[in-house]
């Protein structure tokens, strides 16, 4: 009888966890739909629906900087590429994207940083950091 409610239990929680992370990637993926729609609050609010289910998804938090990009709010654009690289430091896209942000804002110094530590592990951001990496050294001299 305990082994019968052990193994009841233990389904109905499989269940439910399965329908959770099920509704997590329904929550992103829908966020994709309406980002590439460029609707952005739609999507913005798909993302958060899929943090508070997956809060370690370093994807939607990038999405969520592109989303504020795109809204010229740059602070939290910037909030969330450092979440991004608190989640996986070696996320190329987060790291390149607020080394440019970092550049726009005058921070060569934390530009430069990013772009030398980037360059070293770079698989498909390499080309994009180099020519960075020049305009900021540009701007270092001035």
């Amino acid at each position: 009888m305990k082994n019968k409610f052990s193994n009841t239990t233990l389904f109905l929680f499989l269940l439910l966890f399965n329908g959770q992370l099920s509704a997590s990637n329904e929550y992103f993926n829908e966020g994709i739909n309406f980002y590439k729609q460029k609707e952005f609050e739609k999507a913005k609010f798909k993302f958060e629906q899929d943090i508070v289910y997956n809060p370690k998804n370093e994807n939607s938090y990038l999405y969520l900087s592109k989303i504020f990009r795109e809204q010229k709010e740059k602070e939290l654009e910037e909030k969330n590429l450092n979440t991004v690289i608190m989640l996986n430091p070696k996320n190329e896209e987060a790291n390149y994207n607020l080394a440019k942000l970092k550049l726009e804002q005058s921070d060569f110094k934390k530009s430069k940083k990013l772009i030398d530590q980037l360059i070293v592990f770079c698989k498909t951001f390499c080309q994009k950091s180099e020519k960075l990496k020049v305009e900021i050294e540009k701007s270092l001299k001035k």
